[in-house]
């Protein structure tokens, strides 16, 4: 499934400030948020519509309304949360999920400690939210979860993406759509995105 880079003025303004090192904790997690809600319209562009009829003050009006299709919001932990935060005051009918993994050190291999899903997860539209695609292992490793738990319709928002991790998640997950505010060059020996932004969770919660 082809990757979508959103190119939209209002993302590309914020995330200029969001790369810049001299961006504080506050700022920095406001432009997360900012951002995630405006990557929300992309992502849910092609969301069903019903039909409706309501009664305005004036007249009865045709409108169009969200056709009950279920969505999850699954933050990856610990920096996805900000961007659940930013989708949910869009969609706050939506339920939450959260999972939480590291990277053991010494097989590098990502470790679940953590998994809280809305036990109908199988029957909702997933977005997998977290801001840096790096390595992808994470992502691919919280993708496996959630399709071993019946999810199908899953979409993978990231701000920042690597060729390294969006090629492993093409690789192991072709069905998932990933959607970017933008693909960076590379990966540095340490593992960060180049140019990127440093560590997201670090800045987003001031402990770098």
């Amino acid at each position: 499934m082809p990757v979508t880079v959103i190119d939209h003025p209002l993302i590309q303004h914020k995330l200029s400030l969001l790369r810049d090192q001299d961006t504080n904790v506050r700022d920095f997690r406001a432009l997360c948020t900012e951002i995630s809600m405006l990557m929300a319209f992309e992502a849910m562009r092609d969301l069903p519509l019903d039909e409706a009829v309501v009664k305005t003050p004036v007249a009865p009006a045709a409108v169009k309304r969200l056709a009950g299709k279920k969505l999850a919001l699954v933050g990856i932990l610990r920096a996805g949360l900000v961007m659940v935060d930013g989708i949910l005051s869009l969609v706050p009918s939506a339920r939450v999920g959260h999972i939480g993994l590291y990277r053991d050190p010494k097989t590098l291999e990502p470790v679940e400690y953590y998994k809280k899903l809305p036990s109908d997860i199988a029957e909702r539209d997933a977005f997998l939210l977290d801001p840096m695609l790096a390595t992808g292992g994470s992502a691919e490793a919280a993708i496996t979860i959630l399709e071993e738990l019946g999810a199908r319709n899953i979409r993978l928002l990231c701000i920042i993406g690597a060729p390294e991790g969006i090629a492993l998640v093409e690789r192991t997950h072709p069905t998932v759509e990933i959607i970017l505010a933008a693909r960076d060059e590379r990966l540095n020996d340490k593992g960060y995105i180049v140019p990127g932004l440093g560590d997201a969770g670090d800045r987003i919660y001031g402990t770098r």
